[in-house]
């Protein structure tokens, strides 16, 4: 076979230029054309079940890998070829220039090889490259294929966007560039945001019939695209356990809901983001296929710049210390029972407290009053007003008259709303720590916290008295416990409401537990409560731990002579004296100049 095809190969170029352009021309047609012009073309699997002569051997393998094959004069029998499959890639071929002859008359056919080498390359399909990078970006993570896939909630969307090129690559809005919070909208009612809608010059005849998301994808879509404007939102963040995380609205008490923004996980990887970070920045509208909203470039977290979260140290790594440093409580309406507790079982930066309440003794009127104290003398701090298994009056009544962020969870909800409400408010108030920031957080209560947690626990077989499950209060515990004065900075206060004398054996049995945990206790009493004695506070009963840290010298000595004093009265007769000599004194120093004479 090697001599017939040496016979038949011309001497002439110019008959050899012509059949290498018959072989261009059947390639782009893809016809069929004489045998000896297919094999030049054929695929590398065809090389493989049918032999070839050694010319056509030459031209397979400038194809193929030039820069290792051997003169023609040296070539074994076709049965000794290789496997095309042992050969390089293509990639590795060196230029045609540096090739040496490879038989007589082929020096003359270097360009008409090369052209011929250049057309099938064209026409060959492309084969992607498992290791090239630009592919691989384009699949995204199994993980983070999925739009908000809420874990329990069934969600088809599906994100095609680069998960990789997330982070801060986006470019930089221009300072021209209208910009709009939708925060802002969600807070509005829809009736305003209505209003809102057709002053800023959204057209729709049915407006009305829309519901609240509604109106604010189509205000959003018409200042993206008739206004060039940016679109900006902050939220808490909640991963789930696929890596990626959702933006919940604190407007919303962290319920997942259709608005959440999106949150890749490379992006949390890359800020070092956790559960309860408050994260600021520039989102995007749903794309095709998508439900929620994206976040584009992180601009803050809690408050700081990202590179902050990167270098932070975890909560669990911090030192816990005593509170060092009061939190006054002294407002300016002159309130009686936040006076009392400021002088006699003042509080503290870091501070565990605990407000034992039985039923109608004004607990919940006494946890709004040191809130307004709080936002009133202590601007800096960040308070959390959490209420549990509330009555849905008592949450619109606490927004209403407190002065920072409320989030409820009413009664009517499952036990699995009140703890997801209450993890996430406690992962925020670490994160705020981690950044050395003052945080306070008042519950409401921590009796009906550890009922929810005792319905949604897994039975471990050991029931205590009351029907508590031995597992039951452990997360309580660490939420209670995570209360604590920081040596590197920051501090977390917890004050929460316990229960008693409800008849429940099962609420004794959780007040006893956390009765030792705290530092500081307030008691109120039912019977001064009966009497119509407002504050219901037992003196006797209630104090700080280490509250010389808190008080001044001047004030902890008078405070110790002001105790002996009234330690043989009863509980009525020492509330009704303190009580009427704090109404005829303006502040606290004058109560204990009075107290002196």
């Amino acid at each position: 076979m090697s001599d017939d095809s040496t016979k038949a190969e011309p001497d002439d170029g110019k008959v050899i230029q012509k059949e290498l352009d018959l072989a261009v021309t059947s390639v782009k047609e893809n016809s069929t054309q004489e045998d000896g012009v297919k094999k030049v073309v054929v695929s590398r699997k065809r090389v493989k079940r049918k032999s070839v002569s050694p010319v056509k051997t030459v031209v397979e393998s400038d194809v193929i890998a030039p820069e290792k094959q051997e003169p023609v004069k040296k070539q074994e029998p076709v049965k000794k070829q290789e496997p095309a499959k042992k050969q390089e890639p293509a990639k590795k071929q060196e230029p045609a220039k540096k090739q040496e002859p490879k038989s007589r008359g082929e020096g003359s056919d270097t360009e008409s090889l090369n052209r011929l080498k250049k057309v099938v390359a064209n026409n060959t399909p492309k084969r992607e490259d498992k290791n090239d990078d630009t592919n691989q970006n384009r699949r995204a993570p199994k993980s983070s294929s999925r739009n908000n896939n809420r874990g329990s909630y069934s969600n088809k969307g599906r994100n095609n966007r680069n998960r990789r090129d997330s982070g801060n690559n986006t470019p930089l809005p221009t300072p021209d560039q209208p910009r709009i919070l939708i925060n802002d909208l969600t807070d509005m009612t829809q009736p305003d945001l209505r209003v809102f809608a057709i002053n800023y010059g959204v057209i729709c005849d049915d407006i009305i019939s829309l519901n609240k998301q509604e109106v604010i994808f189509l205000v959003l879509k018409f200042h993206i695209e008739n206004k060039n404007g940016v679109i900006f939102a902050f939220g808490s963040l909640e991963i789930l356990p696929d890596g990626y995380g959702f933006l919940r609205s604190p407007a919303n008490s962290y319920l997942p809901g259709n608005d959440d923004i999106y949150v890749s996980p490379s992006q949390i990887r890359l800020f070092n983001l956790k559960t309860g970070d408050n994260v600021h920045g520039q989102i995007r509208t749903p794309q095709q296929g998508e439900r929620f909203f994206a976040m584009l470039r992180v601009e803050k977290v809690n408050q700081d710049e990202p590179s902050v979260a990167q270098r932070r140290v975890a909560f669990e790594s911090l030192t816990p210390l005593f509170p060092d440093e009061r939190i006054n409580m002294e407002s300016s309406d002159e309130d009686i029972s936040t006076r009392m507790i400021n002088l006699f079982f003042p509080i503290g930066k870091g501070q565990r407290g605990l407000i034992v309440a039985p039923p109608r003794t004004g607990k919940t009127i006494i946890l709004k009053k040191i809130a307004n104290a709080i936002s009133e003398n202590h601007p800096e701090i960040i308070l959390i007003v959490l209420l549990v298994d509330e009555r849905p009056e008592e949450v619109t009544d606490m927004k209403r008259s407190v002065r920072g962020e409320v989030v409820a969870s009413t009664f009517d909800e499952q036990a699995s709303r009140h703890v997801q409400v209450a993890e996430m408010v406690i992962a925020k108030a670490k994160r705020l720590v981690e950044h050395k920031k003052d945080v306070v957080i008042l519950l409401d209560s921590i009796t009906r916290l550890a009922r929810a947690y005792n319905q949604t626990v897994p039975t471990s077989g050991k029931i205590l008295s009351g029907g508590v499950d031995s597992n039951a209060l452990h997360k309580p515990k660490r939420f209670f416990g995570a209360a604590r004065n920081i040596e590197e900075g920051g501090s977390l206060t917890i004050v929460s409401t316990a229960l008693i004398e409800t008849g429940s054996k099962m609420d004794e049995v959780i007040f006893e537990e956390f009765k030792g945990t705290g530092n500081m206790e307030v008691h109120l009493d039912r019977k001064l409560s009966e009497k119509r004695m407002f504050p219901a506070i037992n003196v006797k009963k209630s104090g700080t731990r280490r509250e010389d840290l808190l008080l001044t010298s001047e004030e902890s000595n008078k405070i110790s002579i002001l105790r002996n004093a009234i330690a043989p009265m009863d509980d009525f007769n020492i509330t009704e004296l303190i009580v009427d000599k704090m109404k005829k004194t303006k502040n606290n120093e004058a109560f204990l100049r009075s107290m002196n004479s």
